[in-house]
């Protein structure tokens, strides 16, 4: 698996943002010339990072900044995710917290219930599922399909981002040891929707 990290995302320019939708969707690169198409294979985990604004913004200087992402990229990512400043109070607080050796623990668990149960599926992670796998693996029962609803009709969320949010609540369900998604589940994978709640 290839990372690529991007910073201060919103500063990139827009040509170079768009370029990356077709990879992130089919998992390889298209490069084509006046004489030739090559198509390599480009399966990457995207990070990226941005502040809210450059500088001290209004609520609408914000939301024309974050703007500069399009919709279609952020479709293509699985989460955004806002992570506040912590305040003093916060930083030291002695307040227990699930240590790093649990959760790995936790992590590896969850990859290997994913490897198992994709075994002749051609995949190996919950990311990676087809819309084809996503309605065999991700089924959800009516009180969940109830949630999407409400948040689509809220959100104004696309198929893609339907698909994100039962992609990540299906890992959601392996971390917490469960077979079957649950409410809970659905309803944590759509607070990871952060610039969703934006645009």
């Amino acid at each position: 698996m290839v990372y690529c990290f991007l910073d201060e995302l919103p500063e990139l320019k827009r040509n170079v943002l768009e370029v990356m939708q077709q990879p992130l969707e089919d998992l390889d690169v298209t490069i084509s010339s006046a004489i030739s198409s090559l198509t390599y294979p480009a399966n990457f985990m995207l990070v990226a990072a941005m502040n809210p604004c450059p500088f001290g913004c209004t609520l609408e200087q914000i939301k024309k900044y974050v703007s500069r992402i399009s919709g279609p990229l952020l479709d293509r990512m699985d989460i955004h995710v806002e992570v506040p400043a912590l305040n003093c109070q916060e930083m030291t607080s002695n307040l227990s917290v699930e240590k790093s050796e649990q959760i790995r623990e936790r992590v590896k668990n969850a990859r290997e219930a994913q490897l198992i149960r994709f075994t002749g599926d051609k995949i190996y992670c919950s990311a990676n599922i087809t819309i084809v796998l996503l309605k065999r693996h991700c089924k959800i029962d009516s009180g969940s399909e109830k949630i999407m609803e409400t948040a689509i009709s809220k959100l104004s969320l696309s198929a893609f981002a339907y698909d994100r949010i039962l992609k990540v609540s299906h890992t959601i369900t392996d971390l917490a040891y469960k077979e079957d998604i649950q409410q809970e589940h659905i309803s944590e994978a759509i607070q990871y929707r952060t610039l969703d709640r934006e645009n």
